[in-house]
């Protein structure tokens, strides 16, 4: 089950934040063969969405996810939707870690 939480996103500006994956005796979980998948969309059912760029902290179970002063810039203020997957390179198994919602505050600073 997905951890909920919500981001505030500054429009224009660069957005990184770190999530840190435990097991249930708070043991990072050993992030080294999976890979990672995020997006923000409108809505769960829009077809536009962004990507957040990830990388993974090996067996610290440290995701960062990020997203670039420009792409930032090109989001319309207001509330979207997100998710971050992860998938075991093993077995291909897919796990949702996190969701919820994104409130991007509008830019002033042009």
């Amino acid at each position: 089950m997905a951890i909920k939480a919500n981001l505030t996103v500054d429009q224009g500006t660069t957005f990184t934040t770190t999530l840190n994956l435990t097991d249930n005796s708070d043991t990072p979980i050993d992030l080294n063969n999976y890979t990672a998948a995020g997006q923000i969309r409108k809505h769960y059912t829009s077809s536009n969405s962004t990507s957040f760029s990830i990388s993974l902290g090996g067996n610290t179970g440290i995701i960062t996810l990020s997203l670039s002063a420009n792409t930032t810039a090109n989001l319309v203020s207001g509330r979207y939707v997100y998710d971050v997957e992860i998938t075991d390179t093993s077995s291909n198994a897919v796990t949702r870690v996190v969701e919820g919602i994104v409130t991007v505050t509008p830019n002033v600073t042009r």
